[in-house]
């Protein structure tokens, strides 16, 4: 929440200053006036690494904001009101962040202020597309129905994420451990054996010249694995943030063989979801987009998508822009084309992510199944090449005798 610095003159006439969190800076200035402050000076303060608020990692898993749609429908459905319900919420749910937001939101309402709005305020935890959700929900009347399908629609997305997470954690957990095993051997197991191989006065196998090249390295300079990685770490977050970048990087992934399959039908599946969500929800396709854009967290599909933007801002097809581009199969135009010429596109959209949803399960279960052999020798490969720069010399040893 932002900060602000304010400087007052109380009842008495006497000047004084300090700080204030407010969501904008008409709040805060109301605050001072019901303390019967006379208001001098009010400024925000720049967010810095000092005054940020600091979280590690997410502000709030995707299942714990999922729970909190489906209580928060269930209330409602119930007769509880908004209110009511918020502060029900608050004092029930387990992630602080979630809980300070519903307090600040119960806050808001209670000031006569809708839902939409309050949401608005929290924009770490609501995003664009669920805060458009609840508006049309707000405007429709049916606030429970729109909450419950937003429930459905995260709980989609986090099976989605899981299936996706579950392939590619064997590959990296396997990665770790090779570099475990490695760094192991190359500086506890090798070494002790370098001084023998010496003592032996005779030409080492090539291999073998290799792995102790590799040990004394590893002794050395172990530390440079820690600073490649800071390294690496840092380098994806600026390709991250910066969107010309990410292009490249996002098309490098689309482009891998079966992998790059994996994520593109999990960003169609996405993409396809959210849309039919939004459009049956009463939210027109021309603010939709934008909203879509946002979700879809893939430069190369965003970028196709504004080109659709504009088309449909010129009077043209939303498929029209798609059949062009590389990264839509022909079922995802068709059955767009289909759905714009029916008057049933949210339909048609929700058949389309119940496909591609499936795809995702199918392809990522095949791609455990490719990886878990490739992987095994993968590590079977390095350790048994550095086994056998030990063995050989030994064996050379043994026939000398």
């Amino acid at each position: 929440m932002p900060q602000f610095e304010y400087v007052v003159r109380n009842q008495s006439g006497k000047k004084q200053s300090g700080k204030i969190k407010g969501s904008s800076k008409r709040e805060v200035y109301e605050q001072l006036r019901e303390k019967k402050l006379g208001i001098l000076e009010l400024k925000e303060i720049p967010e810095t690494v000092l005054n940020r608020d600091i979280t590690f990692g997410k502000p709030l898993k995707l299942k714990d904001f999922v729970m909190y749609l489906r209580q928060f429908a269930t209330l409602l459905r119930a007769g509880v009101t908004i209110v009511a319900a918020t502060r029900i919420l608050a004092s029930q749910v387990d992630a602080k962040s979630l809980k300070q937001a519903l307090q600040n939101i119960e806050e808001d309402l209670r000031s006569g202020q809708p839902l939409s709005v309050a949401y608005q305020k929290q924009p770490k935890l609501f995003n664009k597309l669920f805060i458009n959700m609840v508006k049309a929900g707000e405007s429709t009347g049916q606030l429970d129905e729109a909450l419950e399908s937003m429930a459905d629609y995260y709980e989609k997305q986090l099976r989605l994420r899981q299936k996706i997470q579950a392939a590619m954690m064997y590959p990296v957990a396997v990665g770790i451990l090779s570099v475990l095993v490695v760094t192991f051997l190359l500086v506890k197991v090798v070494p002790t054996f370098v001084k023998m191989f010496g003592d032996l006065h005779q030409d080492l196998p090539t291999i073998t010249k290799v792995i102790i090249h590799s040990s004394n390295w590893m002794k050395s300079y172990w530390w440079s694995i820690f600073v490649l990685y800071a390294v690496l770490h840092v380098t994806f977050l600026l390709i991250k943030n910066n969107k010309n970048s990410k292009y490249y990087l996002d098309y490098a992934i689309l482009k891998l063989p079966i992998i790059g399959n994996l994520f593109r039908q999990s960003v169609i599946a996405r993409l396809t979801r959210t849309l039919s969500s939004l459009l049956s929800s009463g939210v027109p396709i021309l603010e939709a987009m934008p909203l879509v854009e946002d979700v879809v967290e893939n430069e190369v599909v965003s970028r196709a998508l504004q080109k659709s933007s504009s088309s449909l801002k010129m009077g043209q097809a939303l498929s029209e822009p798609l059949k062009e581009h590389w990264v839509f199969p022909p079922l995802v135009s068709q059955m767009i084309s289909v759905g714009e010429e029916t008057g049933s596109l949210d339909h048609m959209l929700v058949k389309v992510s119940e496909f591609y949803e499936s795809e995702v399960e199918y392809t990522s279960d095949r791609l455990k199944a490719l990886i878990e052999p490739v992987m095994i020798i993968f590590l079977t490969s390095i350790v048994g090449a550095i086994v056998l720069a030990i063995i050989i010399p030994l064996f050379k040893l043994y026939n000398s005798f």
